[in-house]
């Protein structure tokens, strides 16, 4: 995704302040009062001065003060700091809670954005398997930026399948250095466009092994480019690009849980088809590979490494060709500067539960956009690193406060879940 989700620097965790009402805690129902024999199981005398059953009213008091008591506006926003991050998922259907407040980057300025997240599960009595997870995000800025979102995994009982999908729209006052290395590496080059995009991109995958499964995936991306500075350096290509794509997916995940792993084995093969009869006008095509591994090592801590690489063919549109940066890999570079039909990128980092619901990270990374191999440069290669803070929104789901340093560039970013 583009800049939108980078560079976010909440005032306090978005402040925190929206979703306390939204927890899903509701007051319980007072019960009535039941009779004061049916609650001492004795025999009932009565104060013959009052004519009242002296152990019924002494039951009234007791169970009057057991009640649960209406929340003040002060005690729910204590109880989402202390409770939210509480497995909750097997005693309610729909484990739900959000977050919001303003951000600040230096390229959306100021703005307001909203972040939630809901785990459950289809089958509460499997606890075996992980529980599904959903995300939900929106913000909008005084650039003009605005975005809304929606992302998750359902899992089925007994993990036989599984749902992945995401889907967004956006607009953005963009930038662009045209397409390759040499372009990106020019600062002047640099040219301002806006962005609208919509894309929406979904997998159905069947189990056929421990921990392995495969199915289709299919995608449609929109991307509207506007008001180009410099038009000419999209070499000829369109502004605006549609682009339908369909293949399928082969998945290994052993993670203990897929939201914030502590250890096991990620590996996930796409290969994609932009033929033209999907009504595309570039055809091509994309393999893309993801290798994440997550390993435990003394107490509180995770060492997470992840290799990613993807390779478009064929007749790839500017929209559609790999593009460096963002907020789960490359962290502090732009967006699509770097941007070219193959991608590898590769990067490690270490995880570290300080205190309560606080944690640390820093990793270190590299990457390389290149044409076709013939054309890969090692000198080509783009560092990265960076350090980040963590706070366990829910239980295994981070709020993440990362700022990434690349090279002459360096951004903070504001997500929800792990980079990888």
């Amino acid at each position: 995704m583009s800049r939108f989700r980078q560079s976010c620097l909440p005032l306090f965790l978005f402040a925190v302040a929206a979703a306390l009402t939204c927890t899903g805690r509701a007051s319980a129902a007072r019960p009535a009062i039941p009779p004061a024999d049916t609650v001492s199981g004795l025999s009932v005398g009565t104060d013959t001065t009052t004519g009242i059953a002296a152990d019924s009213t002494a039951a009234a008091v007791t169970v009057a003060d057991t009640l649960p008591k209406k929340l003040t506006g002060w005690q729910k926003f204590k109880r989402f700091f202390t409770e939210s991050n509480q497995p909750k998922y097997n005693r309610k259907k729909f484990d739900f809670s959000i977050i919001g407040g303003p951000f600040y980057s230096n390229d959306v300025k100021v703005g307001l954005g909203l972040v939630a997240s809901g785990l459950y599960r289809l089958d509460r009595n499997d606890t075996l398997s992980q529980p599904s997870n959903v995300s939900l995000f929106g913000s909008v800025a005084t650039s003009g930026f605005y975005m809304v979102g929606i992302r998750g995994n359902n899992i089925f009982p007994k993990d036989r399948y599984r749902l992945d999908y995401v889907l967004y729209t956006f607009s953005f006052p963009s930038a662009f250095w045209g397409i390759g290395y040499d372009m990106a590496v020019n600062d002047a080059n640099a040219s301002r466009y806006t962005r609208k995009q919509n894309q929406v991109k979904v997998d159905f995958q069947f189990r056929i092994a421990d921990h392995l499964h495969i199915g289709p995936v299919a995608s449609f991306d929109y991307v509207d480019g506007l008001r180009f500075d410099r038009p000419e350096l999209l070499n000829g290509q369109d502004p605006s690009v549609l682009s339908f794509g369909m293949g399928f997916v082969l998945n290994y995940d052993s993670r203990d849980v897929m939201t914030n792993a502590y250890e096991g084995w990620y590996v996930r093969l796409e290969q994609y088809a932009n033929p033209k009869w999907l009504g595309n006008k570039y055809a091509y095509g994309r393999t893309d590979v993801i290798v994440d591994y997550y390993q435990k090592l003394w107490k509180g801590a995770v060492l997470a490494f992840d290799f990613h690489t993807q390779h478009n063919y064929g007749d790839v549109p500017w929209t559609m060709m790999a593009k460096l940066g963002g907020s789960y890999r490359m962290r502090g570079y732009y967006e699509g500067r770097y941007r070219d039909n193959n991608l590898t990128e590769i990067q490690m980092e270490l995880r570290q539960h300080i205190w309560h619901r606080h944690g640390l990270a820093a990793w270190v990374g590299a990457g390389n956009v290149y044409k076709d191999f013939k054309t890969f440069r090692w000198g080509h290669t783009l560092p990265n690193y960076g350090i980040g803070y963590r706070w366990e929104f829910k239980k295994r789901v981070n709020v993440r406060l990362d700022y990434g340093f690349g090279k002459g560039q360096s951004g903070f970013l504001f997500q929800i879940n792990e980079a990888f």
